[in-house]
């Protein structure tokens, strides 16, 4: 097995070969996804980074890799600095760092199935500064010296049934060719995974934790759509489903589609459609619209039975977490627990629900010092045990057919010092602060923000991720457009109204390197408030999620009357709905670590 020096050796040998100086190596596909297929897991081949945003830039003497805060401590554990640079960012950019230090001259390429137009435009400008030269690839390099790259998932697609989508395929259609009218447009190509899934009420296999299947869309001005997929994951009820409306064509003729639109005005989504599909459809004589993906907005906005789906997804795998937390809180102390086997034994609660169809993530089981690795992926490399008096953060989630589930919980092993009970206490303070906030309906999700961190800001402490993120109804667990994020540019999200509907998580957090982390995720539905007096429209959270918050960890003289109230009543929702759906043993912890805190 080639080791990931080689990996590097060997496309820098295939890039001199096609007269190329670098090449620019996404974490992404041809849908600009967030999770991709194991086929398109170039990144991870190259350099060993696992986690699901990054980007790498290889020149002939330089390589460097390009993460953000979440990942500033997993990039330097997984990928050799001595063959790549750390790069951060948002501080550094791609574009930024080619314009420093590509050859001058040079030629570097990019693969135009995994890249925005904006992107491109921007990498083009910094390099021409240099007097370099952006060059699109006809396939990717990195393929040709990865000799046993997966090849794409060949999985069914399944049907997502009325029930649970809430809206037929036929008037999710139709709102889009409605729409097209009011843009003057005959078509809109749909790039994104879970828009396509989303429009066509179908659900796939393709991606791991994810519903999607992988194929291209256009839906017309008159209703109909052609959909772009593999023939072999076809089923026949798939076919009676989509109907006569819905034309299928092999997936590979997407692009030879797009060339042949000749005069149509074609709406496209700059932010979700990469720069193949622009340079397609211009190519074939079709004029370009550009606007937003017409399915981000209905899809964030929770229909009814969406909603209703989504409680009852909750509502089961709080259960499924509680049952694993009792379970924790008798074998942890015991000692020869693991993040493997910890998280294994949830897995297995999750499991015996016959509607769970897949975990949402990969679960992110820290023990100590790992804990503090926001969005750490265990393995059998990095396995630790967990250990008396520490803390042990596990963040998880399921995909059921009625809802998708996001939570973490922090617990106390062992007994926690003062300082882990005054981090978390504070981390709590700032969760309870977002789940109690009232605010006017066009609030954007970066404005509350501050709500989350103000009491870790008040002692100079911080965490380096967004606060909350949009998740889907039995489709990405990070879902946009709406986020709580100090980032404000419409790209991060934290720039997007909040809408009734629109469900985001709550997960405010403290990370010590070295030692432990600490997160507490509940997921929120923004609902409308009838507030007497108001002067205008008012919003606010329902809590979603349901499952015990540990009380070892609560520092209770740092809480006001107001956060004792919250959590109590916070713990008697979760006896409300869990409880019923325990018995024995685990019913009566349940009962036990939700008192009132009195």
């Amino acid at each position: 097995m080639s080791t990931y020096e080689d990996r590097l050796r060997l496309l820098r040998d295939e890039l001199a070969a096609r007269t190329l100086d670098g090449f620019v190596v996404p974490l992404t596909d041809e849908h600009m996804s967030e999770y991709v297929g194991a086929y398109a897991q170039r990144l991870a081949w190259l350099t060993g980074f696992q986690g699901s945003a990054g980007a790498a830039v290889v020149l002939p003497a330089d390589a460097a890799i390009f993460t953000d805060g979440r990942y500033t401590l997993q990039v330097r554990a997984q990928v050799d600095g001595a063959h790549w640079s750390y790069q951060p960012v948002p501080q550094t950019s791609i574009a930024g760092w080619l314009s420093e230090h590509a050859p001058a001259g040079g030629r570097i390429g990019y693969d135009p199935w995994l890249h925005t137009r904006d992107w491109v435009a921007q990498a083009k400008a910094a390099l021409a500064a240099r007097g370099a030269e952006l060059v699109a690839v006809e396939s990717n390099p990195v393929d040709a010296v990865w000799p046993d790259r997966p090849a794409p998932s060949t999985a069914r697609l399944m049907v997502h049934g009325d029930d649970h989508a809430g809206r037929t395929s036929a008037d999710k259609r139709q709102a889009i060719a409605d729409w097209l009218v009011t843009k003057g447009a005959d078509a809109t190509v749909l790039a994104a995974l879970d828009s396509i899934a989303w429009t066509l009420n179908i659900r796939g296999a393709d991606v791991d934790h994810m519903p999607v299947a992988l194929a291209f869309a256009i839906v017309s001005a008159d209703g109909t759509a052609d959909l772009f997929v593999a023939p072999e994951k076809m089923a026949d009820d798939v076919g009676q489903h989509l109907g006569n409306a819905v034309r299928v064509h092999p997936r590979d003729a997407f692009a030879d589609h797009l060339r042949s639109l000749r005069g149509q005005r074609i709406a496209v989504d700059p932010a979700q459609s990469v720069a193949a599909i622009f340079a397609a459809l211009e190519a074939g004589g079709a004029q370009v619209v550009e606007a937003r993906d017409p399915t981000v907005l209905p899809r964030a906005c929770k229909n009814a039975g969406e909603i209703a789906g989504q409680r009852a997804a909750q509502a089961r795998d709080g259960a499924a977490v509680s049952r694993f937390l009792h379970w924790l809180s008798i074998e942890a102390p015991k000692g020869g627990l693991t993040e493997l086997s910890a998280a294994a034994r949830l897995e297995a609660f999750r499991r015996a629900d016959d509607q769970l169809v897949d975990l949402s993530f990969d679960s992110i089981s820290g023990a100590g010092p790992n804990g503090a690795i926001c969005h750490y992926k265990v393995d059998e490399g990095s396995n630790r045990p967990i250990e008396i008096d520490s803390l042990y953060l596990i963040d998880s989630g399921g995909q059921y057919r009625d809802g998708t589930t996001d939570i973490t919980r922090t617990v106390a092993v062992g007994t926690p010092t003062a300082e882990m009970r005054d981090r978390f206490t504070r981390v709590l303070k700032g969760h309870i602060a977002l789940a109690r906030a009232v605010f006017p309906d066009g609030t954007v999700g970066g404005q509350l923000d501050v709500l989350a961190r103000q009491y870790l800001w008040a002692v100079g402490l911080d965490y380096p991720h967004g606060t909350g993120h949009g998740v889907g109804s039995f489709l990405s667990v990070h879902e946009g457009p709406q986020r709580i994020s100090p980032a404000w540019s419409s790209q991060s999200g934290g720039s997007e109204r909040l809408r009734e509907g629109m469900i985001l998580s709550n997960e405010p957090g403290y990370y010590k390197a070295g030692e432990y982390g600490i997160r507490i995720e509940n997921l929120l539905l923004v609902e409308r408030r009838d507030i007497a007096g108001a002067e205008a429209p008012m919003l606010g959270f329902e809590t979603l999620t349901f499952a015990p918050i540990d009380r070892a960890l609560v520092d209770t003289s740092l809480l006001d009357a107001g956060e004792r109230g919250w959590l109590d009543a916070y713990h008697a929702a979760v006896r409300a709905v869990v409880g019923p759906q325990l018995d024995g043993a685990a019913k009566d912890w349940l009962d036990a670590v939700t008192v009132p805190l009195g």
